[in-house]
């Protein structure tokens, strides 16, 4: 098992697929590769005293995840995205007023403090409300954790200000290529013509350490402070993609798992994004079988 712990913020919830639930929730993903990987995962977040709480409970089983950060909620509901297939794919409507949105401050603190992990992931969903958006922050400030975003843009979920907010808090940030399309619009206010020098703009006006750009097929992309790109475009698409929902999720626990691990970076690199190809062989965000886990382990070798 990595000595490093890792901790996780922001949502759990249930995908409501109408004839099926499925847990879901990019931190929560995240954190269960993590897990499965054999990292020290402290899942910090909040669900409510019902059904669906108490499947992402048997999640944190499954897993064999610590439940000191998770806290359950007497009033508010489980979060819950309700997903209707259409002809197009999926429409998702997502719930306010979750479980999620109010994660308290001081237990969350004390959680921290007794894990000390040494990074901590967060989201932007998360803070859509007050209450956990202020938990978060607070959590920043009292750990000298590396701060990895996951910036993920939903409309009418995520404001501008909560990403730029975000971008300001963190270290490392993970977009996909319409994530930063989204940042390039707000922020350099036109279409760059060369996408390192425009990356290099956005990581000085936010003091980032890198900037992680997801391709899909295409691989991915790192950019770090000091002007050095490392890409990796190997295409590990399966031959029959099932979803690309996790796809992310799964590159990002790679990604982390590695720097605890010390690979290089080219080499985690070329890790996640096969991984998160794998990912896209399943249906779902996350394996049925833990037994998924087992191969990509033993080709990395010995968990240090």
């Amino acid at each position: 098992m990595s000595k490093q712990t890792i901790a996780v913020f922001g949502e759990a919830l249930v995908d409501d697929f109408i004839t099926e639930q499925v847990v879901g929730g990019a931190p929560f993903n995240v954190a269960r590769n993590l897990a499965a990987f054999g990292v020290a995962t402290l899942m910090v977040t909040r669900i409510g005293a019902d059904k669906n709480g108490a499947r992402i409970c048997d999640e944190f089983t499954r897993f064999g995840m610590s439940e000191a950060a998770l806290q359950v909620d007497e009033r508010e509901a489980t979060g819950c995205v309700v997903v209707e297939r259409n002809a197009d794919g999926h429409r998702f409507i997502i719930l306010p007023d979750q479980a999620y949105d109010y994660v308290e401050t001081a237990p969350a603190l004390a959680a921290l403090a007794a894990a000390q992990p040494q990074v901590i992931y967060f989201g932007t969903m998360a803070q859509r409300h007050e209450q956990s958006r202020g938990t978060l922050r607070t959590m920043l400030e009292a750990s000298n954790a590396q701060r990895y975003l996951d910036l993920n843009v939903r409309e009418g979920q995520v404001t501008e200000r909560i990403a730029h907010e975000s971008l300001k808090l963190a270290d490392i940030v993970k977009v996909n290529e319409d994530e930063l399309k989204d940042l390039f619009r707000w922020y350099t206010h036109t279409e760059p013509a060369d996408m390192q020098d425009a990356c290099q703009t956005l990581m000085r006006t936010f003091g980032l350490q890198g900037l992680i750009v997801t391709l899909g097929e295409r691989g991915a992309m790192y950019f770090s402070a000091e002007g050095e790109v490392i890409a990796n475009h190997d295409s590990h698409a399966p031959e029959h993609i099932v979803d690309t929902v996790g796809a992310g999720d799964a590159f990002s626990a790679v990604f982390l798992f590695g720097q605890s691990q010390g690979w290089p970076l080219p080499l985690t690199m070329a890790r996640a994004n096969a991984f998160a190809g794998a990912i896209c062989g399943i249906s779902g965000a996350v394996p049925a079988d833990i037994s998924f886990y087992t191969p990509w382990i033993k080709s990395w070798g010995a968990v240090s």
